[in-house]
């Protein structure tokens, strides 16, 4: 039985860009649910963000096909919150997902091959209980596939109807380049690339930024609150609870440097004068450049989320603040 009812007034208050040049608009803040939606987490906390994200105007839920953990378990967790939820409001959605890392045993559950881009999307299709997803990657490239192999396959994908649109990420601008000519030959169009873009990683700037907008590609950035340094979690050490203090995950204590942390501290003191938290800054200084479609954030709680969302309400940077806040990150 189907006891949510999304709120009425779920688009009144999120912005929307346009994907590239393309006839998708995508919600400035997405939910990626990388993490806090696998099989370790309850499904009552993250069935809550999930909702919470639709009446909020978070019409974009992005998955992969190794998000967990276990593997698989946040495709299948999304599709029960969407048979128990968000199916009625399948129209009103963008689901996309990926494959290209680790996923299963053996020489074919991992790369860029054919045969393990169209099983992984049958798979993730399968778990979810989904016809089509609006949006499938190439989740990065493989130096050991052709890039004729991967890109055919993804236009396949599009041909067959098992995806509406394309996206690649974690392609460098001359491979991306040559992914988007590719696609052209192929009679499908790139929408989006997505890519780790954050204040203190930004290697999309020089080169692959400017192809996107020329190309009429969308960009959506992950990571952007640099898991966790760019919030006020670390501006006094590691927390017993975080993802750094945790043997296993992608932030490790090494890397909660005390550089970091002295840069953490300065930008949450330009943030606090701009009336924001350090998050909801960091969202915004990713926000103020157009050519960013949209900002993948996870979160933990409903109240993570909502205020991750604040950082909408003003993305405007004066000329000197951005000074400042070059001066800090390039110190």
């Amino acid at each position: 039985m189907n006891l949510y009812q999304a709120a009425n007034d779920r688009y009144s208050n999120m912005p929307y860009r346009r994907c590239g040049k393309s006839g998708i608009v995508l919600p400035a803040v997405s939910l990626g649910l990388w993490h806090n939606f696998g099989s370790v987490d309850i499904y009552e906390n993250f069935s809550k963000i999930a909702y919470t994200a639709f009446d909020k105007g978070i019409t974009h839920f992005d998955l992969a096909n190794n998000y967990g953990p276990v593997y698989g378990s946040a495709e299948e967790n999304f599709g029960k919150i969407l048979k128990n939820g968000l199916k009625p409001y399948r129209d009103e959605l963008i689901i996309s997902t990926k494959a290209g890392f680790d996923m299963w045993p053996g020489p074919y559950g991992d790369g860029g091959s054919r045969k393990y881009l169209m099983a992984s999307l049958d798979q993730s299709l399968k778990r979810m209980g989904l016809d089509y997803v609006d949006i499938f990657y190439s989740h990065r490239p493989d130096p050991n596939t052709p890039l004729e192999e991967t890109i055919g396959t993804l236009a396949d994908i599009v041909k067959q109807g098992k995806a509406l649109y394309v996206g690649i990420s974690n392609y460098d601008a001359v491979q991306s380049k040559e992914a988007f000519r590719l696609l052209q030959s192929m009679g499908v169009k790139c929408l989006i690339h997505q890519a780790k873009y954050s204040m203190y990683e930004r290697w999309v700037e020089p080169e692959l930024l400017s192809l996107l907008e020329d190309e009429g590609v969308g960009m959506i950035a992950f990571s952007p609150l640099a898991q966790g340094l760019l919030t006020n979690k670390y501006l006094h050490g590691i927390p017993a609870n975080s993802r750094a203090a945790k043997a296993t995950g992608y932030l490790q204590c090494d890397q909660v440097t005390d550089a970091i942390v002295e840069k953490s501290r300065k930008l949450n003191e330009i943030a606090q004068e701009r009336h924001q938290s350090l998050a909801e800054m960091a969202l915004a200084w990713l926000l103020k450049d157009k050519r960013v479609t949209s900002v993948l954030v996870g979160a933990s709680s409903v109240e993570q989320l909502l205020d991750n969302l604040k950082a909408t309400e003003n993305i405007c940077f004066s000329e000197e603040e951005c000074k400042i806040i070059e001066s800090i990150l390039n110190a």
